[in-house]
């Protein structure tokens, strides 16, 4: 808890509305999605400023108390739980929009703007803002820069990183920097812009970004196909990707849409259920596209890769297909599930889903795994549910135990172990399968500058 002068130091930068002690708030902002590590904050602060972020940083060092930075909490790596009595910084207070430049097609945002509001003011524009994800109803423009959020586009679109031109962040010894101002081309050093994305708040605080806008996608069409065996969804991905252009490539396995259709008390998309299913939004403006996409699943039907399709005949159908995937997260969230988001090169999936499969059947037998995810770009989650019976640190505890397995797999594939929920405090122990002992003796050299008193999220990323 902070002592008296501490919190009277707080006061005199924050008013009391937006500094909060209580119980229910210190709950609230002191955690985010995972469920495993008991949120312990001393204070929550709503600036509404860079100066008053800035004040609270210089605070921070000043009385050496740690700082957690608060989005739309939406991560699934633990990285927004404060769980040693630190100040959460929330920035859903600054949330404005503004300096859009038509012709640079460009905005400036502030960190809390929250990514469907932003999605929302491009498309008032005749523009639009791919990065996308099923949180984009709460997540927040900060915490995408500071995960480096991906999505469900980043087939087409990339991750987050594509998209930021410039950022506006306080360092963790409360200097503001601009990085890039917007610029398309600057050579002139460091970019230390490409230092904050995915950097999980442990530098500093983006308070604004210059963001990029696109032109919105042409017509597009989704559907959904059922798929036996795992290995060939990616010949499933090179059969349309070689003719058409994918805006997305998504997949589950059937007991994830079991949990979906349960929670949303809907009906099963297809007459049979298969193992897996894979959900696709094709580019078809243009003569033939939806001809071409119909050719292509009777390629693969003929092949034995899918077994039954469905393409949507509206807009509203197209909604219902995207909720199967969308609504995975949420659904499974009351089973506590213990998460592994993963990636390889697209080329190498196959072989290595299919000895992933042999290790999760031999080392999860009694447990419940879920499969989904972008894996148009190498990207699975692998969440197993907690049964009812156990306790959750027995529970957190087995998996860990294969986690040594799962993550040998990732590094004979030269794969990451975080493909896009960042590291976080639940991944941070495993940050050597992905990165060599010098890539992390240099980031941490990188935190020391920038962030000299060690304030900012620590234990987060780096132990």
């Amino acid at each position: 808890m902070l002592t008296p002068s501490q919190l009277a130091a707080l006061q005199a930068i924050f008013p009391a509305e937006r500094l909060c002690c209580d119980a229910d708030s210190l709950l609230r902002y002191g955690q985010d999605w995972t469920r495993y590590a008991t949120p312990q904050a001393a204070a929550i602060v709503f600036p509404v400023s860079i100066e008053e972020v800035q004040a609270v940083v210089r605070w921070a060092n000043v009385h050496r108390v740690n700082i957690v930075p608060s989005g739309g909490r939406t991560g699934l790596s633990g990285g927004a739980v404060a769980t040693g009595g630190e100040v959460v910084v929330s920035m859903e207070r600054m949330n404005r929009i503004d300096q859009f430049d038509p012709l640079a097609r460009t905005v400036r945002c502030q960190a809390g703007v929250v990514t469907a509001a932003l999605q929302q003011f491009a498309a008032e524009q005749g523009l639009c803002y791919p990065v996308d994800f099923a949180s984009s109803g709460s997540s927040q423009i900060g915490g995408n820069i500071a995960t480096n959020a991906g999505g469900i586009r980043v087939v087409r679109y990339g991750m987050t990183r594509e998209w930021i031109a410039g950022l506006t962040v306080v360092s963790g010894s409360g200097e503001v920097l601009q990085c890039n101002l917007g610029l398309n081309k600057n050579n002139t050093g460091y970019d230390f812009r490409h230092l904050f994305i995915g950097s999980e708040g442990t530098l500093g605080l983006v308070v604004d970004a210059t963001v990029r806008l696109t032109d919105p996608p042409p017509a597009t069409t989704v559907m959904l196909l059922a798929v036996p065996r795992l290995p060939d969804i990616m010949a499933v991905f090179h059969a349309f990707r070689s003719v058409l252009t994918l805006q997305a490539f998504e997949f589950f396995s059937d007991l994830a849409l079991t949990h979906v259709l349960a929670a949303e008390q809907a009906q099963p998309p297809l007459a049979e259920r298969q193992p897996f299913y894979v959900l696709l939004e094709l580019e078809t403006a243009g003569p033939d596209r939806v001809e071409q996409a119909l050719q292509q699943f009777s390629h693969c039907m003929e092949q034995g890769w899918v077994c039954d399709g469905v393409m949507a005949q509206s807009q509203q159908q197209a909604r219902a297909l995207w909720r199967l995937r969308e609504g995975i997260s949420a659904a499974i969230t009351p089973f506590t599930p213990y998460k592994n988001d993963i990636s390889v090169v697209i080329s190498r999936l196959p072989e290595f889903v299919a000895k992933l499969q042999a290790v999760l059947q031999q080392d999860y037998p009694d447990f419940e795994v879920l499969w989904y995810g972008h894996i148009g770009d190498g990207n699975l989650h692998i969440n197993v549910l907690k049964p009812a019976g156990w306790a959750l640190e027995d529970f957190r505890h087995a998996c860990e135990q294969v986690n040594q397995q799962v993550f040998a797999l990732v590094a004979a594939f030269d794969g990451s172990m975080s493909a896009e929920h960042g590291v976080g405090l639940l991944k941070r122990d495993y940050l050597g399968v992905t990165r060599s002992a010098a890539d992390i003796a240099l980031m941490r050299g990188v935190k020391a500058v920038f962030d000299p008193n060690n304030i900012m999220n620590p234990g987060k990323l780096l132990s």
